[in-house]
C-alpha cells in the first residue's frame, strides 16, 4: 500500500514492550511494568492486518523485546504470517545469549544490537548497568547460532563516548558485522541536546580510510543507512543521519507501540489507537489503511519537535 505521498509502506516496526533493564541517558526512564502490553495472539492479529495492507518486513523492538519470555513464540507467529518475508529484531543485547538460538529457530534472520561503547566504565555510565560483557557474549552467540545478519547500532554523544568510534569501527574488521552510527535524535522540546549530536560527516573526516560502497541500495531491502567499506574489513560501516540528511521522502516504515497505538512517523505526535479493533479483522484492517494513508510528509525534528515520549515508548 502507498501513502498519500506515493511512498510504498512495506516495513513495520512493532514494539512489544516498554520495559528495559537499562536506563540509557538518551532514552527516557520509565518504571518497569508490563501494563497494557499486547499478547502474542494480539500482536499476531495486528501483523496479519498489516500484511494484508502490504507489509512484508517486521522488526521487533521495545523497550527491550527480550524482556518478554514469550518472545520466541511472538517471533514464530509473525514469521509464519502470510505475506511476511523478513523478521528482524532490535535489542540491547543484555539477554541475547539466552534467546539467540530460539529466535533463530523462530524465524529471526537479523539482529540489530545497540552498543555505544566497548569501555566497561563508559558503558555503565551511559546505560546505568554493568553488563557490557553480557552484550559481547550475546553477539558471539548470535554469530554462533547462525543469525545471518548482525548489526551494531551506536549513538555517539559529544564529550561522552565520541572517542570510542574507532574501537566500534574495528568490530567490523575481522567479523561479518556491520557497525552503524546513528545521529542522536533531539527528543526534547528545549533543543538542549542538539549540541551533543555527532554527525556522520564528522566521523568520516576522522576516518578517511572509510570509502563509500558503489551500491548503497540492497536488492533485498531499502536501507536508510549509507554504507562504507575499508580495506581488509569483513563488515561494513554505516551512517544513519535523520537530522543532517533527512530521508523522509524514501521512508517506507510505520510503527505500532506496545500499547496498541499506530504511529505513522517517529517524529510526529499523530497516533491511531487500534486496540479496540484487534478482534475485528475488517475494522482493524481499515484502521491500518487509514493510518498508512495519514503518514506525514516528513518528521518535525528540524523545527523543534516537542512531542517527547521517550524511545522506550515509541520503539526506537
Amino acid at each position: 500500500m502507498t501513502d498519500s505521498y506515493g511512498r510504498k509502506i512495506e516495513y513495520l516496526r512493532l514494539s512489544v514492550t516498554k520495559r528495559c533493564p537499562l536506563h540509557c541517558i538518551y532514552c527516557k526512564d520509565e518504571t518497569e511494568t508490563n501494563e497494557n502490553e499486547l499478547s502474542a495472539s494480539q500482536l499476531e492479529k495486528i501483523v496479519r492486518a498489516f500484511a494484508v495492507c502490504g507489509i512484508t518486513k517486521v522488526r521487533l523492538t521495545g523497550g527491550e523485546p527480550l524482556m518478554r519470555s514469550d518472545i520466541p513464540d511472538i517471533a514464530e507467529r509473525i514469521s509464519k504470517t502470510d505475506g511476511i518475508k523478513k523478521l528482524v529484531l532490535t535489542t540491547n543485547g543484555v539477554r541475547l545469549k539466552e534467546y539467540a538460538k530460539g529466535l533463530q529457530k523462530s524465524g529471526v534472520s537479523a539482529v540489530n544490537i545497540s552498543l555505544d561503547t566497548l569501555d566497561k566504565e563508559k558503558y555503565k555510565a551511559l546505560t546505568g548497568c554493568d553488563c557490557l560483557q553480557n552484550v559481547l557474549d550475546g553477539i558471539e552467540e548470535a554469530e554462533r547460532c547462525g543469525i545471518s545478519h548482525i548489526r551494531i547500532n551506536s549513538v555517539l554523544i559529544r564529550g561522552q563516548n565520541d572517542a570510542d568510534a574507532e574501537n566500534l569501527i574495528h568490530l567490523a574488521k575481522d567479523r561479518k558485522i556491520d557497525v552503524r552510527f546513528i545521529e542522536l535524535m533531539p527528543f526534547s522540546d528545549t533543543g538542549e541536546n542538539e549540541r551533543l549530536i555527532i554527525k556522520g560527516e564528522e566521523i568520516l573526516r576522522r576516518f578517511p580510510y572509510l570509502k563509500p560502497l558503489e551500491s548503497q541500495k540492497s536488492n533485498i531491502e531499502k536501507s536508510v543507512a549509507k554504507y562504507y567499506a575499508a580495506d581488509g574489513f569483513q563488515g561494513r560501516i554505516g551512517f544513519i543521519n535523520p537530522i543532517s540528511e533527512q530521508f523522509c521522502s524514501d521512508c517506507n516504515r510505520i510503527r505500532v507501540l506496545s500499547d496498541g497505538k499506530i504511529r505513522p512517523c517517529l517524529g510526529s505526535d499523530t497516533e491511531f489507537d487500534i486496540r479496540d479493533w484487534i478482534d475485528n479483522e475488517e475494522k482493524l484492517t481499515e484502521a491500518v489503511r487509514n493510518a498508512i494513508a495519514s503518514k506525514p510528509k516528513g518528521h518535525s525534528f528540524s523545527c523543534g519537535y516537542a512531542g517527547f515520549h521517550g524511545l522506550d515508548k515509541i520503539g526506537g
